[in-house]
């Protein structure tokens, strides 16, 4: 009785002996390939095993290209102990994805808004102007909308005077604001970095009518004070941050102009109805529309930010809130 089994030897190599160890068998399997047959037959003895019958095993010539079908395949006659099986080709691990920020897909100003938001409803919202007085900055710059809220369309507060704008604390405001908005304007105009030179001359500029406004109270025999220290702390910051890293300065300058177009512009047209009786000021005047010009420089930034490492995205939201907390200290002139 002899049993016979067919394998294929894709790498073997026609004329060679192979002697391997056989886990199945109880000794070395000796293996000797014929380079003249196109069968390749090699017979192998197990005195051991199987009543001592011998077994033969065909395999088939030395050819990488045979067919799945033939390759392990072995006759029934074996047991399942002795078979001899193929290489199981390994499964790719499932490749992860990392899960994407709010915003990521639309672009790293989304992301900054995803953040300005989630700073804004962690906290109490800020309703009457007693909340004004203990909120932190931050929150004073994300519930700008409050402070507006508080003052009736003269521009009289309905906080039973627990708020009264005064003149000296808008014209900080207004003082301070010119020294952020001029410093920003002057880093991307003068800066030899490419990428400050998508934001030159966007018509969101506020320094010029800044100016052409303390220019006008100062016709009117009204003292305009020196920058305070919000401002000039904010500003010193911004120098640093320019030479530092572009994207971080980026982030700051699209918050600035953000923050003013969404609320900041609101509290001074209700303070200059109460103050100035009504007169508009240059601060809130665009020559185009201002959603318009701020959506533009979104898209550039987005833009920008393609390029970014998931590092560098990361740092600018956290400078997002940093801003935010700048500019709460500069609003806050106005109510203290």
């Amino acid at each position: 009785m002899v049993a016979t089994a067919y394998w294929s030897c894709i790498k073997a190599t026609p004329g060679r002996l192979i002697t391997r160890p056989s886990p199945s068998l109880p000794h070395e399997s000796t293996i000797r390939l014929s380079r003249n047959s196109p069968r390749i037959r090699t017979k192998i003895m197990n005195r051991d095993f199987n009543n001592n019958r011998p077994i033969i095993f065909c395999c088939t010539e030395f050819n990488t290209s045979t067919k799945s079908s033939e390759e392990g395949a072995i006759a029934t006659t074996l047991p399942p102990s002795t078979m001899v099986t193929t290489n199981v080709p390994m499964r790719k691990a499932r490749r992860r994805y990392r899960k994407l920020y709010p915003g990521e897909k639309e672009g790293i100003t989304e992301e900054m808004r995803f953040v300005a938001m989630k700073l804004r409803n962690s906290k109490p919202k800020v309703r009457n102007c007693t909340d004004i007085n203990k909120s932190d900055d931050a929150d004073v710059a994300d519930n700008v909308e409050a402070i507006s809220s508080s003052l009736d369309e003269d521009g009289n507060g309905d906080c039973g005077g627990g708020w009264e704008p005064s003149m000296e604390g808008f014209l900080k405001y207004l003082v301070d604001s010119k020294l952020v908005f001029s410093t920003i304007e002057q880093i991307v105009d003068e800066s030899s970095d490419v990428s400050y030179a998508y934001f030159r001359k966007t018509g969101l500029e506020r320094s010029e009518g800044l100016s052409k406004d303390l220019e006008w109270f100062s016709q009117r025999d009204i003292v305009i004070p020196e920058p305070s220290n919000p401002g000039v702390t904010y500003v010193e910051y911004l120098e640093q941050l320019a030479e530092k890293s572009p994207p971080l300065f980026l982030s700051h300058f699209y918050n600035i102009y953000f923050s003013h177009i969404a609320g900041g512009q609101v509290i001074t047209k209700q303070v200059s109805k109460k103050l100035l009786k009504g007169r508009e000021l240059e601060f809130y005047r665009w020559e185009e529309d201002a959603e318009e010009l701020l959506r533009g420089v979104r898209e550039k930034l987005n833009m920008l930010g393609e390029h970014w490492t998931r590092d560098e995205k990361n740092k600018c939201l956290r400078e997002a809130t940093k801003s935010f907390r700048f500019l709460g200290q500069i609003i806050r002139l106005i109510i203290l």
